[in-house]
């Protein structure tokens, strides 16, 4: 096969790969709101097999293996995306480092999941595979994405180092939503703007904020006091906001500022996931957390990831391989 033509068909596997993992990403949520982490108490199967059983819970064991076949898929792709890298490796425009990448990830979120069921829902276990997902996400996102070979302009350069740090803002913002589902304090506050009825009520930031407590807890429903989760829920309030107008303004410069039409509509496309998701985080506190918009609010949280990882991709266009002077190829990253 052509080398074009290869790498042609590795991104549009990548893509496939990037579809599998937003799905693998919003079926977590959704076993995760059903209390269905555990209706699969051991692994990989259930209840010694490979499907559930009527004679066990079925309901939720059905919502964890659901999520298990579609997580086995995507380590397949991953898998057959590192034997072609591999096999491709001597093409100049081949990624490969990258791929050896999303396949560690993917191994340590195997890893991830497992613990997760054996550990009883740690927190920090369960908080962890939901980034090590993301991770995934963009690196397959990243992979899928055919980098412009035209140099920026002046402006577009000097956009790059905002968009670096509204990319990281948001990984610990995601980070933070999740030490919030996971310790159950989304309901915590169930009034907007204030918590309790109140603009700053009584809360335990200590306790909140402690990643480790410890083996042998089972954290199905939360261990924390009251409390402890409204200084979880509200500091999560306070950071959506903050980096939700930290994305607008990067969004609405990108698009004020570049040239390229490609980056101006990822600018726009990234101001309306923002949008999105703060309506959709609103209206979860006032519909009272129900099960369909908590599991879009992570469908959200993929959506912002992948229009961060274009917009990053979009700013650090490849340069077209020369020559070298001796021999040999210039790689992509």
């Amino acid at each position: 096969m052509h080398s074009q033509q290869s790498l042609v068909w590795f991104r549009r596997l990548c893509l496939v790969g990037a579809l599998l993992a937003a799905t693998v990403i919003i079926l977590g949520a959704w076993v995760r709101l059903t209390d269905a982490g555990l209706g699969c108490p051991d692994w990989p199967g259930c209840y010694g097999h490979l499907y559930p059983q009527a004679d066990h819970p079925f309901t939720k064991a059905l919502h964890e293996m659901i999520h298990r076949y579609f997580a086995s898929s995507l380590g397949l792709i991953v898998a057959l995306l590192l034997v072609w890298a591999v096999w491709r490796r001597r093409d100049a425009d081949q990624p490969v480092a990258l791929v050896v990448l999303l396949a560690a990830v993917v191994c340590v979120q195997a890893a991830l999941g497992r613990s997760t069921v054996t550990l009883l829902l740690i927190p920090l276990v369960v908080t962890s595979h939901l980034l090590g997902g993301l991770t995934t996400l963009g690196l397959l996102c990243w992979l899928s994405l055919d980098p412009p070979r035209e140099p920026l302009s002046a402006r577009e350069i000097r956009l790059r180092p905002f968009a670096l740090a509204a990319s990281g803002l948001l990984i610990l913002q995601i980070a933070l939503g999740g030490w919030t589902s996971s310790n159950y304090a989304a309901v915590a506050c169930p009034d907007l703007p204030t918590c309790q009825q109140s603009w700053w009520p009584p809360m335990d930031f200590r306790d909140a904020f402690v990643l480790w407590r410890g083996l042998d807890i089972d954290y199905t429903g939360g261990v924390l006091a009251n409390p402890a989760r409204i200084a979880i829920h509200v500091t999560h309030r306070i950071g959506a906001l903050a980096l939700g107008l930290i994305l607008i303004v990067v969004g609405a410069t990108t698009r004020a500022r570049a040239q390229s039409r490609t980056l101006k509509l990822i600018g726009g496309l990234l101001v309306g996931a923002v949008l999105l998701q703060i309506g959709i985080g609103m209206s979860m506190v006032h519909f009272g957390m129900p099960l369909a918009l908590a599991t879009m609010h992570n469908a959200g949280a993929a959506l912002l990831v992948i229009c961060t990882v274009t917009l990053l991709r979009l700013l650090w266009p490849e340069a077209i391989a020369r020559p070298a002077a001796v021999g040999g190829s210039v790689r992509s990253p």
